[in-house]
């Protein structure tokens, strides 16, 4: 190894887990929270990503919080970047994590995912070379995927808008990419990238 720090940033829904975790708990509410469709693999994947992960997602901080202490993740990861969220009354209430106007058309008016990768990144470069692995599936992950260097390496998940919209940009993604289809393919590939400097 190089002396290069790797952090690893997770999206959760589709990446995670295999499914929405906002549209899955309300199909599944009789459940809850207690059957969420993790492939083994991926929680391996997460475990090995012992060098700085985090998770920037749109959905809530209540399902991530809740779904990761189910699997034992919770104290995996240290920061989860995500919508806010409370149980007031009875009820969960989820708020928007830019409580302003971020100005990027690329992203939903709630969550800029590339503005907190670069906060992560500035956080993290103080303390030398950094590497960093974006994980992801949705079109709101194209924007931090944009924010990534030389360097750097992005997991897209194959045939998802995310994969899509890197083919059909290849020349502006200065990252490395490597798709991934399930569970396996990303342990296998995260694994290769932490242990490593190139797969």
């Amino acid at each position: 190894m190089d002396g290069t720090t790797t952090v690893v940033v997770f999206d959760f829904d589709h990446t995670m887990i295999e499914d929405n975790s906002d549209t899955w708990v309300i199909e599944e509410i009789t459940e809850c929270l207690r059957q969420v469709p993790m492939n083994p693999r991926v929680i391996s994947a997460i475990r090995k990503a012992h060098s700085l992960p985090r998770i920037i997602s749109d959905a809530n901080q209540f399902f991530i919080e809740t779904i990761l202490k189910q699997f034992g993740l919770f104290d995996c990861f240290t920061e989860i970047v995500t919508n806010r969220s409370i149980i007031e009354g009875g009820r969960l209430r989820i708020f928007p994590y830019h409580s302003s106007p971020h100005g990027c058309n690329l992203c939903p008016p709630n969550l800029c995912k590339g503005l907190v990768m670069e906060q992560i990144q500035a956080s993290i470069s103080e303390k030398g070379k950094i590497r960093m692995v974006y994980l992801g599936d949705g079109g709101g992950d194209f924007c931090p995927s944009l924010k990534l260097g030389e360097g750097d390496h992005v997991m897209p998940r194959k045939d998802f808008p995310l994969w899509k919209r890197i083919c059909d940009n290849r020349s502006i993604i200065k990252a490395k990419v490597y798709e991934w289809s399930n569970g396996e393919e990303l342990e296998r590939i995260l694994s290769q990238l932490i242990d490593t400097s190139t797969v």
